[in-house]
């Protein structure tokens, strides 16, 4: 027998350390049925035990298996009489928090993150604000008008209220996935750009006041402009570590 070739033990031990930890197993299988729609937000999950007779793996196994969709998002867990584990309502925004990670690790090397994050919002986000001026409603415009960028606020608030507008605009082209991937890419773009200087929040605040009007006006082409000049604007900023900035 030529010794290069794996004997049937060596196989066995290959796959053996090939093989996910029985938890990942159990989660994928559980995350498949979530997003192929086979089990629908609030629907609940079979309870641990029988979790464990279906799968044949420990109550720890099915514990962590429901730990890792929980931190996905994809569960939320109750405790008492009437607790258990339930699928979760779909949020882009608590989604988004997860994906910025994998979009900083994709960005880690080569041209900085915002650099990178700047021009896929230009593809993005030059016409989703048309959509958003478009589809925008009463209670976006409402509460667009709540959020002033006020200069003078400490500089984590300004990011903050920066931040949420942003949000908003999101939630106003009435796209889960748009909102999903812009959120994070905003997040990525200014946080290494928007540093203490008043004169560059004095600009962000002018642009959210008129950006705001665009879509009270329902002026698509307006909007689209106005979002463009932003954005090309914040790749002209230069790219200084900011203070502690919170992400909305």
């Amino acid at each position: 027998m030529d010794s290069a070739l794996p004997t049937p033990e060596r196989r066995a031990t290959a796959d053996a350390h090939h093989r996910p930890p029985a938890y990942q197993v159990l989660a994928d299988d559980l995350r498949t049925q979530i997003t192929t729609g086979r089990l629908r937000p609030g629907d609940r999950l079979p309870t641990e035990p029988e979790l464990c007779a279906r799968s044949g793996v420990s109550r720890s196994t099915v514990r962590e298996a429901l730990r890792m969709l929980a931190s996905q998002h994809l569960i939320v867990t109750t405790r008492g009489v009437f607790g258990g584990s339930f699928v979760a309502e779909p949020c882009p925004a608590r989604l988004a928090d997860s994906l910025t990670g994998v979009l900083q690790l994709l960005c880690a090397s080569g041209p900085p993150s915002a650099e990178r994050s700047l021009e896929v919002r230009l593809m993005l986000e030059v016409p989703g604000a048309g959509l958003a001026a478009s589809r925008r409603t009463e209670s976006h415009l409402a509460r667009l008008a709540q959020l002033v960028v006020d200069p003078i606020l400490p500089l984590p608030t300004r990011f903050a209220v920066y931040e949420e507008f942003h949000g908003v605009v999101a939630v106003a082209v009435q796209n889960p996935l748009y909102e999903l991937l812009t959120r994070p890419l905003h997040r990525l773009s200014v946080v290494d750009r928007l540093t203490e200087d008043a004169g560059v929040w004095t600009r962000v605040a002018a642009y959210c006041r008129d950006f705001a009007a665009r879509l009270r006006e329902g002026d698509v082409m307006g909007a689209q402009e106005a979002a463009a000049d932003h954005l090309r604007h914040l790749r002209t900023i230069g790219v200084v570590r900011a203070a502690d900035p919170v992400a909305g």
